[in-house]
């Protein structure tokens, strides 16, 4: 039976939920909508600039080079200036490079634009990580960033159901519907940065809608919970060189990188496989980002359930790998229709259990920029693949080559969770 605290504890973690976390939602979908709608815009727009897949490859994993450089100097500002602001700075910028990138004429241009974007988005993320354990204690802070972190697969489904729209206005006011995509889809990061600052406060001692006692127990609660982890570092970067710090930028490298490698050519790979059309293609990857979101929704859930971090990384990097293999052998339509919506289930289950790990490793002092290293020094590896899968495109003529590597980054980066949840125990 509830007793009185607990439904105190529900209706405040209630009332916070439903205040932020929207909003929140909202700001990293227009995120990460700009970070890979070239996919959709790839086919139509390498083809009419001359854009080899070693081009194209290369200019996409620069944005993640200029994110991984700035994303501890941008959390350092984050936590001086506070949040509300300093993520509203980003998504103006990152908005208004994005629709700038309809502009690009040549491969230069293309790199530079690209790396502008992810100067103009580093922070905003490990800003978000920071910002959330500022508002909720650690037995919910799974499900807060799962039902933010959301915003990532329904991206997907956003895409997929606009980009045939967007395409088809190609020719309208002298554009190519390619630079339509990306014009629009810039755009709300722009207007959502000033309703961040309107709505957005930045610790619970601003929320005018808690009252009094919500929160002053949610401060205490939150303030409890930190303490519980570790004593904090007299210098904020000397976390970074914990060992299992380390772990954690290798296995975001690992998986992270190959995901991008394969979303930034998503609608290409699986037109050529499935033989669908562009529109149905869109709309297959529009239910890839609704596998997605369930599976990062139950991940978060059950992760908290059992307080339990590690199994719930390592299985679906395991499944994951599974799913690319079968997209890479199994060449049948069917078996890879199915093989995509499982791997997005995967993945993005993957992305809900490891961004619990930070929290609970380092001091909250330290969460913004250790969030910021692991987010930024993994990056790295979304720019090596997608370079590395383009110069194999255009070596074999094909994804296969590619494709079949997936696997193996996968089942590293599960073993190396293992180790890590092996080391934890013994430590505990």
């Amino acid at each position: 039976m509830a007793t009185s605290d607990d439904a105190f504890e529900r209706s405040t973690i209630r009332a916070i939920s439903w205040r932020l976390l929207p909003l929140i939602l909202l700001g990293y979908l227009a995120s990460y909508m700009d970070r890979v709608n070239i996919g959709f815009a790839a086919p139509t727009m390498n083809a009419q600039l001359g854009f080899t897949a070693s081009i194209y490859g290369f200019g996409g994993g620069l944005f993640f080079i200029s994110y991984a450089l700035l994303e501890i100097p941008s959390n350092l500002a984050l936590a001086r200036v506070g949040a509300r602001r300093w993520l509203a700075r980003i998504m103006i910028t990152w908005g208004l490079v994005a629709m700038s990138m309809a502009l690009v004429r040549t491969p230069w241009q293309f790199y530079l634009g690209r790396f502008l974007l992810g100067a103009a988005e580093a922070g905003f993320f490990p800003g978000v990580i920071y910002y959330l354990g500022l508002w909720f204690p650690q037995a919910w802070r799974g499900r807060a960033i799962s039902r933010f972190y959301i915003a990532a697969p329904l991206a997907s489904v956003v895409m997929g159901a606009v980009a045939g729209s967007l395409l088809g206005l190609d020719g309208r006011l002298g554009l190519h519907g390619w630079q339509w995509l990306l014009i629009a889809e810039g755009a709300p990061a722009v207007i959502l940065a000033f309703v961040f600052l309107r709505f957005l406060p930045d610790r619970p001692a601003d929320a005018a809608w808690l009252g009094p006692e919500q929160r002053a127990w949610l401060e205490a609660k939150v303030a409890a919970g930190n303490a519980a982890i570790a004593a904090p570092d007299h210098s904020q970067l000397r976390a970074l060189l914990r060992p299992a710090v380390i772990a954690l930028v290798l296995v975001n490298f690992l998986y992270l990188g190959p995901y991008y490698a394969f979303t930034l050519s998503a609608p290409t790979v699986l037109k050529e496989a499935t033989d669908l059309s562009a529109s149905q293609v869109g709309y297959l990857i529009a239910a890839g980002g609704i596998t997605g979101a369930l599976g990062m929704a139950f991940t978060g859930w059950s992760s908290d359930r059992r307080s339990e971090r590690y199994l719930h990384l390592a299985i679906p990097l395991v499944l994951a790998a599974a799913c690319f293999a079968a997209i890479a052998f199994v060449p049948a339509p069917g078996v890879v229709m199915a093989a995509y919506l499982a791997m997005m289930a995967c993945y993005f289950g993957i992305s809900a259990a490891f961004w619990l790990a930070p929290g609970e490793i380092v001091h909250p002092r330290a969460v913004a920029v250790t969030v910021a290293a692991i987010n930024g020094l993994g990056q790295v590896g979304s720019f090596v693949f997608p370079w590395l899968w383009g110069v194999a495109k255009d070596r074999t003529g094909g994804f296969h080559l590619g494709l079949s590597l997936l696997p193996l980054s996968f089942l590293a980066a599960a073993s190396i969770v293992l180790g890590l949840r092996h080391a934890q125990r013994r430590a505990g």
